[in-house]
């Protein structure tokens, strides 16, 4: 099955380099080119992408309303977005992964690695680098107060009431999601396969709403059931 990616990128020579790298990749091509969020999205829905490198800063409608909108979208439910940025820490980046992005990935990435990102993100999985991901996650939302500590994780904090309708092995899972570790990862770690932790994942990921792991990694940093380490 060959992996539609859609360019979104305000820059035409960063546009030409992506195309030709994507179009010479078997079981890739590139379906359409966008200078701003506005036509990425009409894009995304004509040529049925399936996944978006998307740069956040782009003049008009920039790369976070275009990905608050797919992922609002349910007919464009099966479009993953994977950010594109020059910098490893950014509140856009957070804000992205919040409104539906499935990952990030800086400009300055080898080659190899942004296909290994877009067939990561075209599979189903979010992230090209879980820690990475948490580690963003991590530094920004440090820059908030810290939950009080006077109980369980999470007690007090404001969304965690989100996480009632999880199982205590359902939260179990998430907070080693939230740690950016893989199903084969988890399962040893709680001594269980990774199809069964992969199940876990899948009815945590219904019951929150969450498009993928990368929303999981946040709502379990927002309900504090998993707190950002301040070096």
């Amino acid at each position: 099955m060959t992996i539609r990616v859609l360019l979104a990128d305000d820059q035409a020579l960063l546009r030409s380099a992506f195309r030709i790298l994507v179009d010479s990749e078997p079981g890739m091509e590139v379906v359409g080119e966008a200078a701003d969020g506005a036509d990425a999205v009409r894009l995304a829905a004509e040529q049925r992408a399936d996944v978006v490198l998307m740069d956040i800063r782009m003049p008009g409608t920039d790369g976070l309303a275009a990905t608050r909108t797919i992922g609002a979208d349910p007919a464009l439910a099966g479009v993953r977005v994977l950010i594109l940025t020059t910098f490893e820490v950014d509140t856009y980046v957070v804000e992205a992964l919040r409104a539906g992005a499935s990952g990030f990935l800086g400009k300055g990435a080898e080659p190899d690695e942004l296909l290994a990102a877009i067939r990561t993100v075209a599979s189903g999985e979010s992230l090209l680098s879980p820690v990475a991901t948490t580690g963003l996650i991590s530094a920004f939302l440090a820059q908030s107060p810290a939950p009080a500590d006077d109980g369980p994780a999470g007690a007090g904090v404001p969304g965690a009431g989100r996480l009632d309708a999880l199982t205590g092995r359902e939260r179990e899972v998430l907070a080693q999601v939230a740690a950016g570790l893989s199903n084969d990862e988890i399962g040893e770690r709680l001594t269980v396969s990774p199809l069964t932790v992969k199940t876990h994942v899948n009815r945590a990921m219904a019951k929150l709403g969450a498009r993928d792991r990368a929303q999981l990694v946040v709502i379990a940093y927002e309900s504090g059931l998993v707190r950002p380490r301040v070096e």
